[in-house]
C-alpha cells in the first residue's frame, strides 16, 4: 500500500478520484489441486504491496505455525482463511481479493482445484472476464485442468493466461515448458478462446509475477502483472437490445408505481418505449429513480427503478425490453448443465428453474450428450452426475425470456433447483431454444395383435420415432388394450424421453397406469376440452433387468 499511502494523506479526493476512472479487471484462477494458485495470488498481492501491515504480521506469525514452506513466508495464507483449508493446505471456498494499481483496479478470485468443488469454481467464474489457468511444470495437463479450461470456456471468458507455475523444479527448462504449451493448445482449440497466453512463473520465487525473471531469459514476453494491466476487455452490454427483468414492483403509495431491477443490456432515456417481453404490451418511460435522485438515462449494470405512463400488468419476473428487439420468449430452451449435486439429474422431474428474477417449474425433457472433458468428445448417457457437464433440452411450465448466453450473461444463465430440499443442484448456460418437431412430437406407428376381447400393443424403441415427446394416438381405438413394454423401450425412457398417451375414454385409464406401476414409472394426468390424455415419463435411475416386466399373459380372457 505504500505507493498510494502518501497520495492518501495528501489529498484523499485526489485519491478517490483517480479510483474512479480506473477500469475493473475481474479474473480468477484455476486449475488442479496443488498447482499454486492461492500462492500466486498472495504473491500478486505481496509484490504489488498490497499487503496492510496488520495482515504481514499476521502472515508471519500463521506462516510459522501452519505454513508449508518450512516457516518462510507462505504466501497462500493471504487467500486460505478457512480452518480446514489451513489443516489441510487446500482451497476449499472461493476467495475474493481487491487490489489495484497505477493503471487498472482487480478483483481476483481464487477457486478450489479439487474436484470435489467444481461448483465452486463455476461460481468464481461465472462473473470473470479473464481466467489464470495454472498448471504444475512437473505434472503437465491433468483432468481437473482441462474440466477447468472447458467451464471457463462455457461461462463466456475468452481471454486466457496459461501460468505455467513451479517452473523453478523443472529448473526453467523450455522444451518442458514448450510441450505443455503445445499440448493445452492442441486440447482448446475447439473452446473457442480469443487468446492464449502462456507465461512460465514461479510463484514461490516471484519469477515473471511482476518483473521479468532472470532464470527465462529464453522467453520474451509479458509477466502476469503486466498483462492483467494491459489486457483488453470486450465491450460491454451498452450497445445491445434494452433489457431489464424486473425484480421488484415498487408500490409505496397511490400515486406511485415503480419497477426495480438492474439492467442487463442497452441503455434507457426518458420518453423511449418499452415491450413486456410475455404480454407485448407497450409504454413509455416517464422517470428513472435511483437512491440518488432521478436520471436521465441509465445503462447495463445500473440498479434503477422504471415509471410508465400507462398502468400495465407487469410482476417479478416479466422482463422490459426494447420493442424493435425483444428476446426470445420460449418454453424449451436448450442448455449446457453443469450438474452440482451429489444425486444425479433424474430426466422427467420437476426442479425449479431460476433465471434472472424468474423462478419457473421445468423438467429436462432430454439429455442431448455429455461431455467427456479429457478429450471433449460427446457420449450418450442416461444421467449426469457431480460435475459432468453435458447439453439438455427442458420443458418449463410457462414461457421465459431470454438470449443465449454467449450474447448475455444475464439474461441466458439458469439455476436448477430441487423443489423438496431448495438444494442448487445445476447451473445452466443457455443456447437457444431447442428445435420442436412438427405439434412438438412424434406419433408412435405401433405394432398391435387383435384379440377377442383386447387388443396387445407393442412398446419398443423401434416403434417410438424420434426423441423428446412421442405421442401413441388411442383416439380411435374402441376394444380394451394391453401394453407391452420391451426393456428397450425402457432404455428409451431412461435417456430423459417421454410418452404422451392420447386416451379416447377413462376406461382406456387402466392400462396406461398399469403400465406405469409395474415399471415404475411416474405420470401426468391431463383432462382438457380435447379429451384425456397422460404423460408418461421415468424418474430416478432405471431398474434392474430382473425387475422389468411386461403385461403380456395378465389380461388373457
Amino acid at each position: 500500500m505504500a505507493h498510494q499511502s502518501e497520495l492518501i494523506e495528501q489529498d484523499i479526493l485526489a485519491y478517490l478520484k483517480s479510483q474512479e476512472e480506473k477500469s475493473l479487471l475481474r479474473f480468477i484462477t484455476c486449475g488442479s489441486v496443488d498447482d499454486g494458485k492461492s500462492t500466486l495470488i498472495g504473491r500478486l498481492l505481496w509484490d504489488s504491496k498490497m499487503v496492510f501491515e496488520d495482515q504481514l504480521a499476521a502472515l508471519e506469525a500463521d506462516s510459522k505455525k501452519v505454513g508449508t514452506q518450512g516457516g518462510a513466508i507462505d504466501y497462500a495464507l493471504l487467500l486460505d482463511g478457512l480452518q480446514a483449508e489451513r489443516e489441510q493446505g487446500i482451497t476449499i471456498d472461493v476467495a475474493y481479493r481487491f487490489f489495484s494499481t497505477d493503471k487498472r483496479k482487480f478483483i481476483v478470485a481464487d477457486t478450489p482445484g479439487h474436484e470435489q468443488y467444481t461448483r465452486n469454481m463455476v461460481t468464481g467464474a461465472s462473473t470473470a472476464q479473464v481466467a489464470v489457468i495454472l498448471v504444475d511444470a512437473r505434472k503437465g495437463l491433468l483432468t481437473q485442468t482441462r474440466r477447468h479450461s472447458f467451464l471457463v470456456s462455457l461461462v463466456g471468458i475468452r481471454n486466457v493466461v496459461l501460468a505455467i507455475n513451479k517452473m523453478d523444479l523443472v529448473d526453467f527448462d523450455q522444451p518442458r515448458y514448450a510441450s505443455i504449451l503445445r499440448d493445452y493448445e492442441h486440447f482448446a482449440a475447439p473452446l473457442g478462446f480469443a487468446s492464449i497466453t502462456a507465461i512460465p512463473i514461479s510463484a514461490l520465487g516471484g519469477d515473471n509475477i511482476i518483473e521479468p525473471s532472470i532464470n527465462t531469459p529464453w522467453y520474451a514476453g509479458p509477466t502476469l502483472m503486466n498483462y492483467l494491466e494491459t489486457v483488453q476487455l470486450e465491450g460491454d452490454n451498452r450497445d445491445q437490445p434494452f433489457r431489464m427483468p424486473v425484480q421488484w414492483v415498487n408500490r409505496p403509495h397511490l400515486d406511485f408505481r415503480g419497477f426495480c431491477g438492474t439492467i442487463a443490456a442497452g441503455t434507457i432515456r426518458w420518453g423511449d418505449e418499452l415491450r413486456v417481453a410475455a404480454s407485448g404490451r407497450t409504454s413509455r418511460v416517464t422517470r428513472i429513480v435511483t437512491m440518488d435522485g432521478d436520471l436521465p438515462e441509465a445503462t447495463a449494470g445500473q440498479a434503477v427503478t422504471l415509471t410508465l405512463e400507462d398502468e400495465i400488468d407487469i410482476s417479478r419476473g416479466d422482463m422490459l425490453t426494447a420493442p424493435d428487439a425483444p428476446p426470445i420468449h420460449a418454453r424449451h430452451p436448450e442448455a449446457h448443465l453443469v450438474w452440482m449435486h451429489d444425486e444425479p439429474l433424474q430426466p422427467g422431474q420437476i426442479y425449479l428453474v431460476k433465471t434472472a428474477t424468474a423462478v419457473t417449474p421445468g423438467r429436462v425433457t432430454a439429455l442431448q450428450y455429455a461431455v467427456d472433458v479429457n478429450t471433449l468428445e460427446q457420449k450418450q448417457v442416461p444421467t449426469l452426475g457431480l460435475n459432468e457437464i453435458g447439453v439438455v433440452r427442458l420443458e418449463l411450465d410457462r414461457p421465459i425470456s431470454f438470449a443465449p448466453y454467449r450474447q448475455n450473461r444475464d439474461t441466458g444463465s439458469f439455476i436448477l433447483i430441487d423443489r423438496i430440499t431448495n438444494a442448487t443442484v445445476a447451473a445452466g448456460m443457455i443456447l437457444a431454444t431447442a428445435p420442436l418437431e412438427p405439434q412438438t412430437a412424434h406419433v408412435a406407428d405401433l405394432s398391435g395383435t387383435s384379440g377377442s376381447h383386447r387388443r396387445r400393443i407393442s412398446l419398443s424403441e423401434a416403434s417410438i420415432n424420434g426423441t423428446g415427446v412421442s405421442v401413441v394416438d388411442l383416439t380411435e381405438e374402441w376394444r380394451p388394450v394391453v401394453f407391452d413394454a420391451s426393456s428397450s423401450f425402457l432404455d428409451y425412457l431412461a435417456k430423459g424421453n417421454r410418452i404422451f398417451f392420447r386416451l379416447r375414454g377413462l376406461e382406456q385409464l387402466e392400462a396406461v397406469v398399469l403400465l406405469a406401476y409395474k415399471q415404475i414409472l411416474s405420470f401426468e394426468f391431463d383432462r382438457t376440452a380435447k379429451g384425456v390424455s397422460i404423460l408418461v415419463f421415468k424418474r430416478g435411475t432405471r431398474p434392474p433387468t430382473d425387475r422389468l416386466m411386461t403385461t403380456a399373459g395378465e389380461y388373457d380372457d
